[in-house]
C-alpha cells in the first residue's frame, strides 16, 4: 500500500518571523540521497519529530529524520513561545473511555510535559531564552471562578510551583491593561524562543547519532514488515515509521489527516520597546493568555519587543495583511502602543482535533506506524511529552501514558478536506456567540 503527498508550500525556508530573524545560526542539513537503513524513520522536523528522535537515540535506536523544508519550519519555529502546563481541554469528557484515574493521569502528564522541556533545556544547555512566569487572564467573572477551580485542582494534583489568584485591582502587577477582571499566576509555566529551542534540539539529536535530512519531502510510503519512505532523491528503510507532521501532514496519510484540522494562527512583533514601556506592559515579564475561544496571547521577547498573537482562523484563508488584522486587537489591550512600529508579522498552521486532546498512537492496520498530532495550542509542551511516549512504546518499554492516549477515539472531521474547515468555522462562530451571553 502506498500513500502519496505533495508539499503545500513553495517556500522551503523559514517564514519571515521575528524568530527567524533573531535565531542562532541555522546549520544546513543534507538532502536525502540514496538509500538509508535505520531502526526508525521519523517524518517531520518540528518538536514532535525532534524529541521522538532524541528519546529513541537515548534508548540506543538508530534514527533518520526527514524534513520537507528546514528544521523548525512549521509551528515549532513560529508559535507564540508560551510553555504552559496541561494537555487537552475539558479532560473530564474522557472519563467514560479512560476512567477517573485515567483522567487524573492525563492531567499529571500535562504537568510532566513542561518538566520534560525544563529538563531537556537544562541537561543540554540549550540557549532559548527560557523564562519562568505565566498568567491566565480572566475576561469575565466566570473566567475567574474557573481559574480558582483550576488552582485548587492543581494543588490537589500536587503541583509544586507557586500559584496565585489575582483580583481586578491587582492585575496591573502583571499586565498594563484595564481589560481583565482577574487572573492566575503560575510560576511553573513560562515562555521561550521556540525556533532556538528547535535548533538546539536538532543539535542534540545529531550529537546522539540521529541522521537529519532537510528539503527531503516524502513522496511515497511503502508499507509492510519493513517501511520504505521515499523522497525525490532517496529512500529510508526502517522497522518503524513515526509521522510527526501535525498540521502539515497534508495527504501523506489520509486516515490521520482527516482527524486534524489545520487552523491559522498569527503573531505580530513590535519594534524594541524602552525598558519603561516594557515594564508598563508586562511588569514581571510573564507570558499571558486570556480565556476566550479566539484567544489573545502575548509576551515580551528577550530584546523587549511585544509579541502579540491569536486570532485563530478555521476558514482556511489567511488575512491579506496580518499586521493590519492583528494591530487593532493589540491596541484594544494596550492603547498606549498607538504609533509603535510593527517590525514583523507572520502566521502558520496549528493542528486541532475535534476533542482537543493530542492524538498519540499507532495505526491499527499498520502497527509499525506511530503518530503524534493535534496539540490544539499546547504544542510546545505536549510535543515533548509525545516524543517520550512514542519512544517508550517503540523501544518496547511499557508505557501507561502511551496506552492511555491510544485508547481515546478521535473523530474524522465531516465534509472531507474541502468542507471540514468551513464547517468548523461555523461551529467556532457559535462558541464565540455563546461568549457574548
Amino acid at each position: 500500500m502506498d500513500a502519496r503527498a505533495q508539499s503545500c508550500a513553495t517556500n522551503s525556508e523559514h517564514a519571515a518571523s521575528y524568530y527567524a530573524a533573531s535565531s542562532h545560526p541555522q546549520p544546513d542539513h543534507p538532502t536525502l540521497q540514496g538509500e538509508v537503513r535505520v531502526d526508525v524513520c521519523v517524518v517531520g522536523g518540528g518538536f514532535s519529530g525532534l524529541n521522538t528522535a532524541i528519546e529513541l537515540a537515548e534508548r540506543g535506536l538508530s534514527v533518520a529524520l526527514l524534513e520537507a523544508h528546514k528544521i523548525g519550519w512549521g509551528a515549532s519555529g513560529r508559535n507564540g513561545g508560551q510553555l504552559i502546563r496541561g494537555v487537552g481541554h475539558d479532560l473530564e469528557q474522557f472519563t467514560q473511555v479512560v476512567g477517573v484515574e485515567g483522567v487524573r493521569q492525563l492531567k499529571l502528564m500535562g504537568l510532566e510535559a513542561v518538566e520534560i522541556v525544563r529538563q531537556r533545556v537544562e541537561r543540554y544547555a540549550i540557549d532559548c531564552d527560557l523564562t519562568w512566569g505565566y498568567c491566565d487572564l480572566a475576561n469575565k467573572p466566570r473566567d475567574l471562578a474557573g481559574l480558582a477551580e483550576d488552582a485548587q485542582e492543581l494543588r490537589d494534583l500536587g503541583y509544586r510551583h507557586p500559584l496565585q489568584l489575582l483580583q481586578a485591582d491587582e492585575m496591573h502587577r502583571v499586565v498594563g491593561s484595564d481589560r481583565y477582571v482577574g487572573g492566575m499566576i503560575d510560576m511553573g509555566s513560562g515562555h521561550l524562543h521556540p525556533l532556538n529551542l528547535a535548533l538546539g534540539e536538532a543539535a542534540v539529536a545529531q550529537s546522539l547519532g540521529v541522521q537529519l535530512f532537510e528539503h527531503s519531502a516524502v513522496t511515497r510510503i511503502d508499507h509492510g514488515p519493513q517501511v520504505t519512505v521515499h523522497t525525490a532523491q532517496g529512500s529510508v528503510s526502517a522497522k518503524t515509521l513515526v509521522l510527526a507532521c501535525n498540521a502539515y501532514l497534508n495527504g501523506l496519510n489520509p486516515q490521520l489527516s482527516g482527524k486534524i484540522l489545520p487552523a491559522g494562527s498569527y503573531i505580530i512583533a513590535t519594534e524594541p520597546l524602552s525598558e519603561a514601556q516594557a515594564h508598563e506592559l508586562l511588569p514581571q515579564n510573564m507570558a499571558v493568555c486570556d480565556q476566550r475561544v479566539t484567544v489573545d496571547y502575548f509576551r515580551l521577547s528577550a530584546d523587549r519587543r511585544l509579541l502579540f498573537g491569536g486570532a485563530c482562523h478555521y476558514s482556511g484563508r489567511d488575512p491579506k495583511n496580518i499586521a493590519a488584522y492583528m494591530l487593532p486587537k493589540m491596541l484594544e489591550v494596550f492603547p498606549q502602543l498607538a504609533g509603535v512600529k510593527i517590525d514583523y508579522q507572520w502566521g502558520g498552521m496549528i493542528g486541532i482535533g475535534a476533542n482537543r486532546l493530542p492524538q498519540i498512537g499507532k495505526l491499527a492496520d499498520q502497527p509499525n506506524v506511530f503518530y503524534a498530532q493535534a496539540y490544539a495550542g499546547h504544542g510546545v509542551n505536549a510535543t515533548h511529552l509525545a516524543g517520550k511516549l512514542l519512544a517508550e512504546a517503540i523501544a518496547g518499554q511499557h508505557s501507561d501514558g502511551f496506552e492511555l492516549f491510544a485508547k481515546v477515539p478521535h473523530m474524522t472531521f465531516p465534509g472531507g478536506k474541502h468542507l471540514r474547515s468551513p464547517l468548523l468555522a461555523l461551529g467556532m462562530l457559535w462558541h464565540r456567540l455563546m461568549e457574548l451571553r
